[in-house]
């Protein structure tokens, strides 16, 4: 016949779960040693694309103008090639009709070349304009650039100190938590994420409970030191536990901690 498994001690469960609190309290440490970083990484990363696609707007913009000037020339040329063959006719004309008919063909012609020539300068002052923008937002992007590198590097230099022992402690996080019970684990993520510091189990400190100044009266705290069952501070929720027991986990995870 299999025996039956022991089933946990309300003092177990309460030493599991303090585990646990130190262990989110160190990464909540680790993280907060990161800051804002990662969302500094983000935002540069963004502001860098944003630049770049920028920058490919602008270059295409400079490029069809370029394509129009190119276009308005090749109209500056056919127009002057036009206005050389009518003076040419002009030469052989019959009467005046025909005359004046030539003529208002290389009017026309000439004054096509005049508004070529005045868009064509239009074009040019837009190409110096874009050019302008180009430049300082190559130089925008370099500086932004640089310092994403920067922002990367020093990303990168926490991560690789810190990473390793935020996985392994991740790990032994859900080692403890399966000692917990899983509904008293429950209670505690719901307590640790509506306090401001995260502790969601605390221990008695002069008769009171970790971080606060109200008394825990004498018989509750006899009730807490005995360890049979689950107590929680009626002012802000927490989970309580004797100092003792306390002492004894925070010295046990330390030298996980150390490891």
């Amino acid at each position: 016949m299999a025996k039956k498994k022991a089933e946990t001690t309300i003092e177990e469960k309460l030493r599991a779960l303090y585990n646990l609190q130190l262990i989110d309290t160190r990464i909540d440490e680790i993280r907060n040693v990161r800051g804002e970083l990662p969302l500094e990484v983000d935002d540069l990363d963004a502001e860098v694309a944003g630049l770049e696609k920028r920058l490919s707007n602008l270059e295409i913009e400079v490029t069809a103008y370029t394509e129009e000037i190119k276009t308005k020339k090749n109209g500056i040329v056919t127009a002057t090639e036009l206005i050389k063959k009518y003076k040419e006719q002009q030469k052989n004309v019959r009467n005046n009709r025909e005359y004046d008919s030539l003529n208002k063909e290389v009017e026309f012609q000439e004054l096509e070349i005049q508004l070529s020539e005045k868009q064509i300068k239009q074009l040019m002052a837009l190409i110096e304009q874009k050019n302008e923008i180009v430049t300082e937002t190559n130089t925008k992007l370099e500086e932004r650039k640089k310092h994403l590198t920067h922002k990367k590097e020093e990303l990168d230099a926490i991560l690789a100190e810190t990473q390793k022992e935020e996985d392994l402690l991740l790990e032994k996080s859900k080692e403890f938590a399966k000692k917990a019970d899983e509904r008293l684990v429950t209670a505690y993520q719901r307590i640790r994420g509506s306090v401001k510091n995260g502790l969601a189990i605390v221990s008695l400190e002069r008769g009171a409970s970790g971080g606060s100044f109200f008394t825990i009266p004498p018989q509750v705290q006899l009730e807490i030191a005995s360890r049979k069952k689950i107590i929680t501070d009626e002012h802000s929720g927490r989970i309580l536990v004797d100092r003792e027991l306390a002492e004894e986990q925070e010295a046990f995870m330390e030298g996980i901690f150390s490891n």
